[in-house]
């Protein structure tokens, strides 16, 4: 069973006989990891800052001006060379420090969600006159990588090993796509191994696919006319919105039990006297494999195309965003999961179990032990659900994650108490472990040449002979597609 397709599965007995362990790095490796995990620890305060501004600057897709700004000003002011508005998107940015084989890249994210607008505190208050929110946590996202990728700059300035290490500032992730731009691009191309993380309520390797994805807005056009007066003259986009969720609700019965299908109506109409003359709905289709998507998209389109005769209305529709599966590194993971176990979790002092309690409260379910933070998930495939433009970056070079606890366990992401959380210390401390672990696995890759050559092989089995084409098409980057 390809591992980038395990989805609605349980993890015991699929991983039948474990593979040996990553070849074993060199012995005066671990003096180099503690020397990153103490440099690291030092300069907490002003990871903790840069997090901070980028939470309270909560900017949403393509339009993050300010924390793309404060990332590769961090950079560049540790040696980094960066080459800012790559691939047509004004945010996206490649910081590039080092020169020769082998070539370790980080990803950064750094946008915030819509609607999410939410104080660092323990009950439900938004903060005023701001309306989005980092529920996914993407201010520590971005800051973590970014620490990581100074402190193995370093270590390459010191002469510990050679090589280069690149930190990829990626716009967008929350529906934009925005890596899927810098691959299709070629940025990728030479990089050797990628390594990323997420914020999460807990501490785990990644051995969970995110699923693909398909996204566009449907446009429906109508005849505006008095609703009362002479509603025969009108004719309703909004009729056509709501023909078109009704047939795609029934065909929910009738796709594979893994599919996803979510929209959401982001214009009906302005005023209830006016037959709507425009409306538009925005549509997500997943499923773990990508062919499934596209086959479940193209009946969502003749869905629209129906509900426009139907209703007598015209439709037009725009890809939005679209990404691959992720395909996971069974090699690269279980390399991971051993420096995150040294890492560690995260420790909460009294005042933040308190807060954590507080916050549990209000989730409406029992959750974990705030304890747990403090702990490390044993290595295991597990199911997926959320989608991500990594996928895209996995298919083009060797690619590993971790998620690291920054919120409360038991929080679910994109909601306001993962706002909260990102916001205060809980979530910081949280984002240092993900930094470290990061950190301490590129050595890994920059010293131990037989760990990357396994990966590299894992990695081209799996591919086999597929070509990667992005499922978004050859459009230009959807820079207004938060409007």
């Amino acid at each position: 069973m390809r591992k980038h397709l395990l989805f609605g599965f349980l993890a015991a007995g699929l991983l039948a006989a474990a593979p040996p362990l990553p070849p074993a790095p060199p012995a005066d490796v671990d003096s180099l990891k503690t020397q990153a995990i103490n440099a690291l620890d030092a300069r907490y305060p002003d990871y903790r800052q840069v997090a901070l501004s980028i939470w309270n600057f909560a900017e949403v897709g393509f339009k993050e001006t300010k924390s793309s700004a404060l990332l590769q000003k961090t950079l560049r002011d540790n040696g980094f060379t960066v080459q800012a508005g790559v691939a047509e998107i004004p945010t996206a940015f490649v910081a590039t420090y080092g020169s020769g084989k082998p070539v370790i890249g980080i990803l950064a994210e750094f946008d915030a969600l819509p609607g999410l607008s939410q104080q660092a505190g323990t009950e439900k208050l938004p903060v005023a006159g701001r309306d989005a929110g980092h529920g996914c946590g993407h201010n520590l996202f971005g800051t973590a990588s970014v620490a990581a990728g100074i402190e193995l700059k370093k270590l390459i300035k010191e002469g510990k090993f050679k090589g280069t290490v690149k930190v990829y500032g990626t716009p967008a992730e929350e529906g934009g796509s925005g890596k899927v731009y810098l691959v299709r691009a070629g940025l990728f191309n030479g990089v050797d191994a990628v390594v990323h993380w997420h914020p999460s309520n807990q501490n785990r390797a990644i051995m969970s696919s995110y699923i693909a994805n398909s996204s566009a807005k449907f446009r429906f056009h109508g005849i505006a006319s008095h609703a009362a007066a002479s509603p025969q003259r009108g004719r309703s986009a909004l009729d056509g919105v709501e023909a078109m969720n009704h047939m795609v609700n029934m065909m929910r019965e009738h796709v594979p039990q893994e599919t996803r299908i979510h929209y959401i109506i982001t214009n009906g109409g302005k005023a209830p006297n006016v037959v709507p003359e425009f409306a538009e709905v925005y549509y997500y289709v997943r499923h773990p494999n990508r062919d499934e998507v596209q086959q479940t998209f193209a009946r969502v389109v003749k869905a629209a195309e129906g509900a426009a005769l139907g209703t007598g209305t015209s439709m037009d529709y725009e890809i939005i965003g679209g990404t691959h599966e992720l395909l996971l590194n069974e090699t690269l993971a279980r390399a991971l999961q051993v420096n995150l176990e040294r890492v560690g979790g995260v420790t909460y002092t009294p005042q933040e179990m308190a807060i954590g309690r507080q916050i549990q409260a209000t989730l409406g379910f029992a959750a974990p032990a705030v304890e747990t933070a403090a702990t490390v998930q044993p290595f295991a495939l597990s199911d997926g659900g959320g989608s991500s433009d990594v996928g895209d970056v996995s298919y083009i070079v060797p690619t590993v994650g971790l998620t690291a606890a920054t919120w409360i366990p038991g929080t679910p992401a994109h909601s306001w108490q993962a706002v909260a959380c990102s916001g205060q210390e809980i979530g910081t401390k949280g984002m240092m472990v993900a930094a470290k672990t990061m950190t301490l696995t590129a050595i890994d890759l920059f010293t131990n040449p037989a760990l990357l050559e396994k990966a590299t092989a894992e990695f081209r089995q799996d591919v086999g002979p597929y070509v990667y084409k992005p499922l978004l098409g050859d459009r230009k980057p959807a820079l207004n597609y938060r409007d």
